[in-house]
């Protein structure tokens, strides 16, 4: 299923998940510098929110997840990762899911990132989703003291 099916089906309580607005390309969110190898079904092992990158660049994060030999998670994995665990996103403990990007068609990236996280209820989400799990962006040189960047040991293909 695409990011954008997938959002609304996450759950923080009773409020259903959202995409924010002004991320009306988030289904051309690709896999960026890892091979699925046309695997149909796989597990993603190793799962980690990311924490100790909280207040780090994607860009920065991304030179540490590969010298550890840990991959970062794909958008649509995060979005699966919430939607069986939703207590993986507490209140200023999000992630950000940097394997997912968008590329321009003069081949370089975009440079927003997606990212998973709790809506205040501010701005254009709206009162009544406060609270709610939110599939937003930001920036790859951006620093957020909230939003770690989540990450796996590996892919094991099962199909």
């Amino acid at each position: 299923m695409p990011a954008s099916a997938l959002a609304p089906l996450m759950r923080r309580g009773e409020k259903p998940g959202f995409v924010v607005e002004d991320m009306t390309d988030v289904d051309q969110f690709a896999p960026t510098g890892i091979e699925l190898a046309g695997e149909t079904l796989y597990l993603v092992e190793g799962l980690d929110r990311g924490d100790e990158f909280e207040n780090a660049s994607p860009a920065e994060a991304l030179t540490e997840l590969t010298a550890r030999g840990r991959t970062p998670l794909l958008l649509t994995e995060g979005l699966h990762l919430v939607l069986q665990q939703p207590e993986i996103l507490e209140r200023n403990h999000c992630f950000m899911t940097i394997g997912s990007r968008l590329k321009k068609p003069s081949g370089s990236f975009d440079s927003r990132i997606a990212a998973l996280w709790i809506s205040n209820g501010t701005g254009r989400d709206g009162k009544d989703r406060k609270d709610a799990p939110k599939l937003g962006w930001c920036w790859w040189n951006n620093r957020h003291t909230w939003l770690g960047i989540a990450s796996a040991a590996g892919r094991i293909s099962v199909g």
